[in-house]
């Protein structure tokens, strides 16, 4: 998009000193902010009322092998933290930055993913992976699964989208919903019956704000990828990850949509976000993926 001539806002940039290689791997200029993938939209309402200040923030820390991560980012730091009082002064600086941009994007885009998540019992608060995959310990007494039904998916996003409202007006939102079937699922059905339930709670969510807000729009990448017509033929032999042949089509027919012969911004780039866009390739920037892994053991 930025090629096109479009603004990415970066919120949180790395360290001017910070070698590019270094970056990708402390996952800046990933997205706008450092929080990883956010999945579900219980997810995003709960970053979205921590930065606004709506919910205090959780003081959950987790440790392994003396080192300390944050339950609800544990990949965004390799090695994880000296100390508790780290992840938790981290924290605060990426909920800053997620206000900043909440308040100054003129467009948010949401990728809606899963419905399938991690809670804590004690207070609620929403896991983007199982606790114990990737840092910390499982605790069954702790730590619960939750398969988030059409309402709650609903009423997340409404939640969210009005209180990114109440501090910037204009924005608008546009959403897509990712075409990459679920890898693992804890629901007990099968993973084909799990990921057909996901996807039709996120399509329809999407189609009801799209068609209940005038300021939300959805984008069809879920079908262009996934369509029948198409025969699966933008995925890898996995029949899971997208090609970049199908990422490719897929966003010419984003720019064909929103006119692309309209001219160029002048400065296309606002302060603090990365020239170019770099190549993810066959790196998936994807929490699920170490699901796929777990499975297998």
């Amino acid at each position: 998009m930025q090629g096109r001539g479009y603004t990415w806002l970066d919120s949180e940039p790395a360290p001017v000193c910070m070698s590019k290689k270094v970056r990708k791997s402390y996952n800046y200029e990933v997205f706008s902010f450092r929080t990883g993938n956010i999945y579900t939209p219980a997810l995003l309402r709960q970053w979205v009322f921590w930065a606004l200040g709506l919910e205090a923030p959780s003081s959950e820390v987790m440790e392994t092998d003396g080192r300390f991560f944050d339950p609800y980012r544990p990949a965004i730091e390799p090695g994880g933290y000296a100390c508790a009082e780290e992840v938790l002064l981290a924290r605060e600086t990426t909920l800053a930055c997620i206000r900043a941009a909440l308040i100054e994007m003129d467009l948010f885009v949401f990728t809606l993913g899963l419905t399938e998540g991690w809670i804590n019992t004690t207070d609620g608060t929403v896991y983007p992976v199982c606790p114990g995959t990737i840092a910390g310990q499982f605790d069954a007494d702790l730590h619960a699964f939750r398969n988030f039904s059409y309402d709650e998916t609903l009423q997340a996003m409404q939640q969210a989208f009005e209180a990114i409202k109440e501090v910037n007006p204009n924005v608008k939102f546009l959403l897509t919903v990712s075409p990459v079937p679920l890898t693992a699922t804890a629901s007990g059905d099968h993973v084909l019956v799990s990921t057909t339930y996901s996807k039709s709670v996120l399509r329809a969510v999407a189609g009801a704000l799209s068609s209940m807000r005038e300021d939300t729009d959805y984008f069809p990448s879920y079908e262009v990828i996934s369509g029948a017509p198409y025969r699966a033929m933008f995925f890898d032999p996995n029949l899971r990850t997208v090609t970049p042949k199908g990422v490719e089509h897929v966003m010419s027919h984003f720019f064909a949509g929103v006119g692309m012969q309209q001219e160029t911004p002048v400065d296309p780039i606002r302060k603090g976000a990365p020239k170019k866009v770099e190549t993810v390739g066959d790196d998936l920037v994807c929490e699920e993926a170490v699901m796929e892994a777990w499975n297998a053991n």
